[in-house]
């Protein structure tokens, strides 16, 4: 079993958002086969507080626009976690971002092509 259709729609919505507000690192992860509580873990990199703010406004915002609003918003000045139930998307500092490793720590996780990332590395 994999993510659902509308998660994974809705992680394209987040990952698009997060690059227009100059997000990088992105990497979506299917956690479907692994826990019970999400689906998709969206993990995207800022490089500074003002940024990771930035991107949580956008991400909130489009995903408002799309018809969904997070159960909850926490966080602090290097990371923000936004949490939609099946989509849970954290938003860190380049040295949280390292010091965590959520990458690594689920990298027996399958990944999630991201269109926009796709999109980036086609323009060069």
């Amino acid at each position: 079993m994999s993510a659902s259709k509308a998660c994974v729609e809705r992680t394209q919505i987040a990952a698009r958002a997060a690059v227009e507000k100059f997000g990088t690192e992105l990497v979506a992860l299917d956690l479907s086969e692994q826990t019970v509580l999400s689906e998709v873990f969206l993990i995207i990199t800022a490089s500074n507080a003002k940024m990771i703010d930035s991107i949580a406004d956008e991400v909130e915002e489009q995903l408002r626009l799309a018809g969904d609003k997070p159960l909850r918003r926490e966080g602090t000045v290097e990371w923000i976690l936004l949490d939609y139930s099946d989509l849970v998307v954290h938003i860190q500092s380049s040295e949280l971002r390292r010091y965590y490793m959520l990458d690594r720590l689920w990298n027996d996780c399958p990944k999630i092509e991201l269109e926009i990332v796709k999109e980036e590395a086609a323009r060069g």
